[in-house]
């Protein structure tokens, strides 16, 4: 079963990383206030970054690689991202 790493776009600018099995569900959570604390009171929430990864082990080991970046390295991730969507 795949699990992701997800970067969210907060209203105030600033980036929340976190994991899930099911991205759409996880955002729609975050929107409704029932997802992290820390997102809370800071939306809108744009969906930024998405990474598969195989399970969650994998999914928390890259998780924690992300959180240790810059915030500058975290947002080319989320800029390259862009760039390949279109």
């Amino acid at each position: 079963m795949a699990w992701y790493l997800y970067m969210l776009r907060c209203g105030d600018g600033s980036l929340y990383t976190g994991i899930t099995d099911d991205v759409q569900r996880r955002l729609e959570a975050h929107r409704a206030g029932k997802g992290a604390k820390y997102t809370r009171g800071r939306g809108p929430l744009e969906l930024a970054y998405t990474e598969e990864q195989p399970d969650k082990a994998a999914a928390l080991r890259r998780e924690y690689e992300i959180k240790q970046m810059p915030r500058q390295k975290k947002l080319e991730l989320c800029a390259k991202a862009e760039r390949m969507a279109l």
